[in-house]
């Protein structure tokens, strides 16, 4: 082994193989890296990526995909560890040399940028966030009169998500309405007019949506020569969690290398979990077969992550799936403790047993982070999260607000995407109804006036002020003006945003203070950004975390518990996992088992959850359910029985548990028999009577 190739004596045999796969080759073909739960996916990604380096790659010419941008930069750090020891080049010289490693949506932006001119975008459009483009869609619906009809239309918020629905998954719209949105079918001729003009209005306001961001993309894929350019400046396209992509994410992929030269995907089709964001595990299952030849497969069964009792219970759930890549996880962490199927009378036993074990755990030194209880729905934790502040256990839930839904943090966002784009009429309208007497009618006349003439600042600055605005209205023109004009260098740009927003702010939130710690994060964050265009388009695409709207997060425990919902924790683990309600009707849920395709992923999800344990895995199974009916029959009880994922065959890859367990009576202290004493000739003797 060449002495500079020692950094790769740490993988496994088959994490090496995918590791040096046509590696020195001058045209690589296709990989498919399956990657099972634990097996070392993000180090054997990374590894590769710092292989093609050292052998001569130019990092400039990498192709990274990744689904969030903190899973990007941490590939990117690691490739930084892997490669820079090896090359003796200074820290951040590899990392900084990768400058083409993000998101699908992220790499969308900047490719969509550089090529704007030539697919007919303006260079400067905006990028709506989902609630900014399901206000878009509101504006139109009610330009349609459709919002006024005689039956009731969906919401903005149903409307977008078909309108996503149909782009990402690259389906018929009459098929999205039939398979997903059935109770929506009835309005297919009208939804589809209201999607006409709805990429209107993107168009006329020069915006996109995150969609658009993908659709724009493999629409250059489409133009021969655009296509050429792009897919030319890449040697090698490496994605991550590949199962987790939808049909347009894939048709991008295949267009930018059609014969697969050079492409590396990684995933587990096990994990494949997310189908209502129009994800399809088929991309990953059909991925070998896109090409000619077909892709290599490498498949990494070996699991660093949990003990092998627990594996081999997860492998038995999977094993019954009715299509997959065959792979059986394997561990040399050895364990006599079986994964425990406890069976409780009801949900109230549930939460007691989950509190107790929660607690003796921690008493056994298992921090409360390092444990976690998990569940199929939202509203399941609900019992448990009353239980938990009873006995006062503090908790995290996962899924509370992003940065950007935090109000103050929008109001400021949209001052400056409207500066960059005058015609972002969302933008606009939020900013004008933050000055005081200046409802939705005046707003729309404001920005009305913007749109007639060739210079929206200029129609701003001749436009009349609206009576009740006050000083307010002066200091809003003249911010748009010094903002749009660029007279003022970025980041200051946000400082003056800022300086005539406060009085808004202090005028509308009661914990202003809070929120100000907020707008401070966000002046720091954007101090890291070269310009505001690239601020607004990275802060859009993945926000960091509000400190104002976190509810649940202790303020003063430095440890506590986490509640999650089974799809917010893939990709974590925990020392002990407690799933709740792994009965049918939750596991599988009622409403994910209605074609065969959603039971599989149901069964996916499953495992996932117990995936997610290192030492102890707790299945609970309440026998019954109490249903609040408003029905003449009032309140009732359901009977649950356990999950069709776990048969009676596989009762022996676990311990089955019933809990409280039933104490059996000592022998010394049954009741005398009516032949040893008759009590009831003793009390008639206290009366005198025989």
């Amino acid at each position: 082994m060449p002495a500079d190739a020692i950094y790769l004596e740490m993988l496994n045999p088959e994490q090496r193989q995918a590791v040096e796969h046509g590696v020195g080759t001058n045209a690589p073909g296709p990989l498919l890296v399956i990657a099972g739960a634990g097996s070392g996916k993000t180090n054997t990604l990374a590894h590769r990526v710092a292989h093609l380096v050292v052998n001569g790659a130019d990092p400039r010419r990498i192709l990274l995909l990744t689904f969030s941008r903190r899973a990007a930069s941490e590939m990117s750090r690691r490739v930084e560890r892997i490669a820079g020891k090896v090359l003796g080049v200074s820290s951040g010289a590899v990392t900084d040399s990768l400058t083409w490693a993000g998101t699908f949506h992220g790499i969308g932006a900047r490719l969509l940028r550089e090529h704007a001119r030539e697919i007919g975008l303006d260079p400067a459009f905006t990028i709506h966030d989902r609630e900014d483009s399901a206000d878009l869609m509101n504006l139109v619906r009610h330009e349609l009169a459709l919002s006024s009809a005689a039956s009731r239309f969906p919401t903005k918020g149903t409307c977008l998500a078909i309108y996503s629905r149909v782009v990402n998954a690259q389906e018929d719209l009459a098929q999205v309405l039939k398979t997903v949105f059935p109770w929506c079918a009835m309005w297919a001729e009208q939804l589809r007019s209201l999607f006409a003009a709805y990429v209107e209005a993107k168009q006329r306001q020069n915006v996109l949506d995150y969609d658009d961001l993908l659709l724009y993309w493999a629409g250059m894929m489409a133009e021969p020569t655009i296509a050429g350019v792009v897919s030319g400046r890449f040697d090698h396209v490496l994605v991550d969690e590949y199962q987790d992509t939808n049909r347009l994410q894939s048709s991008v992929l295949l267009a930018m290398r059609p014969n697969g030269q050079g492409v590396t995907v990684v995933g587990d089709d096990a994990q494949s979990i997310y189908s209502f964001r129009a994800a399809t595990v088929r991309n990953i299952l059909d991925f070998p077969t896109a090409f000619a030849p077909p892709a290599r497969i490498v498949t990494l069964e070996r699991n660093y992550r949990s003990t092998q009792p627990i594996l081999a219970a997860a492998n038995a759930v999977i094993e019954k799936a009715s299509e997959r890549f065959t792979k059986n996880l394997w561990s040399d962490r050895t364990s006599e403790a079986k994964p425990l199927l406890v069976t409780v009378k009801d949900e109230a036993d549930q939460v007691r047993y989950v509190s107790e074990k929660i607690l003796e755990a921690r008493e056994g030194g298992v921090l409360l982070k390092e444990q976690a209880v998990l569940f199929r729905t939202s509203s399941h934790s609900g019992p448990l999260e009353i239980e938990l502040t009873r006995r006062n256990i503090p908790f995290v839930k996962f899924g509370g607000l992003k940065f950007l839904d935090a109000a103050h943090i929008k109001d400021l966002l949209a001052i400056l995407r409207w500066a960059e784009n005058p015609r972002d009429r969302v933008a606009g309208f939020r900013v004008l109804q933050l000055l005081p007497g200046i409802g939705p009618g005046i707003a729309g006349r404001v920005l009305d006036a913007m749109e007639t003439g060739p210079d929206p600042v200029w129609a701003l600055q001749e436009a009349p002020a609206p009576a009740k605005a006050g000083e307010a209205w002066t200091g809003l023109v003249e911010l748009m003006v010094r903002l749009s004009g660029r007279e003022v260098v970025w980041p200051i740009e946000l400082g003056h945003a800022r300086l005539w927003y406060q009085p808004m702010l202090e005028a509308t939130y009661e914990d202003v203070q809070v929120r100000q710690a907020d707008i401070v994060q966000l002046e720091q964050i954007a101090a890291g950004y070269a310009s505001r265009d690239r601020f607004l388009t990275e802060l859009t695409l993945d926000p960091p975390d509000a400190t104002s709207d976190r509810p649940g997060v202790p303020s003063r425990d430095e440890d506590y518990l986490i509640l999650s919902t089974i799809h917010s924790a893939k990709g974590q683990e925990w020392k002990a996992v407690h799933v709740l309600n792994v009965v049918d009707g939750c596991i599988p849920s009622d409403l994910g088992a209605g074609t065969s395709d959603e039971l599989e992923e149901e069964r996916r999800l499953l495992y996932v959850a117990m995936t997610r344990a290192r030492d102890e895995l707790h299945l609970l199974l309440p026998q019954r359910f109490y249903v609040t009916q408003q029905t003449r029959n009032g309140d009732r009880h359901l009977y649950a029985q356990r999950t069709r994922f776990i048969p009676r065959a596989m009762t022996p890859l676990f311990e089955d548990i019933l809990w409280p367990p039933v104490t059996p009576i000592r022998a010394d202290l049954q009741p005398a028999s009516a032949a040893t004493v008759d009590l009831g000739a003793k009390m008639r003797g206290m009366w005198g009577a025989g």
